[in-house]
Order: C-alpha cells, then sequence, then structure tokens
C-alpha cells in the first residue's frame, strides 16, 4: 500500500466509513461483517482501527448485530415493526 492510500484511510470518517461497507455488501453480496473483513483486507486497514471507527458509529453497529442474529452467531432480540 501506498503512502497516500495509507494517509486516506487516516482521515476516513464514521460516513465514509459506511458508504465503502454499504457498497461492498451490494456489488459483493457480502454479510456487513464479511465486508468490513474484505476492506480491512484490501486497503490494509487494520481491524482495530475499523473496530473503533464502527464502535462510533450506532447505524453500523446496528447492521452488525442484525446480520449477527440472522446467522444465529447472537440470541435475537425483539424488534418494533412498522405495519
Amino acid at each position: 500500500m501506498n503512502l497516500d492510500a495509507i494517509e486516506q484511510l487516516a482521515v476516513m470518517s464514521a460516513g465514509d466509513f459506511m458508504i465503502e461497507i454499504e457498497k461492498l455488501v451490494v456489488s459483493k453480496k457480502l454479510t456487513y461483517m464479511e465486508a468490513v473483513l474484505y476492506f480491512c483486507e484490501t486497503t490494509g486497514l487494520e481491524v482495530e482501527s475499523a473496530a473503533s471507527i464502527i464502535k462510533s458509529s450506532a447505524k453500523m453497529k446496528a447492521k452488525i448485530q442484525e446480520d449477527a442474529e440472522q446467522l444465529n452467531y447472537l440470541p435475537k432480540t425483539r424488534k418494533l415493526i412498522d405495519e
């Protein structure tokens, strides 16, 4: 990875990170956790750095939790449904 790419990752906001992960989920048909790991592998971002970005984003945490519940990694929580 070149220096410019490292500098870009250093200034990536939680919103930018979320957009990149959303793109991967849609284009590659990945779960959110898989997309985060794929993003880390392809960009060289450390998983710990991604975790700190995720911790600061309630929306990202909710998406990962929802995926984990659907895959039975976490017990399912009740959800309010608009019908």
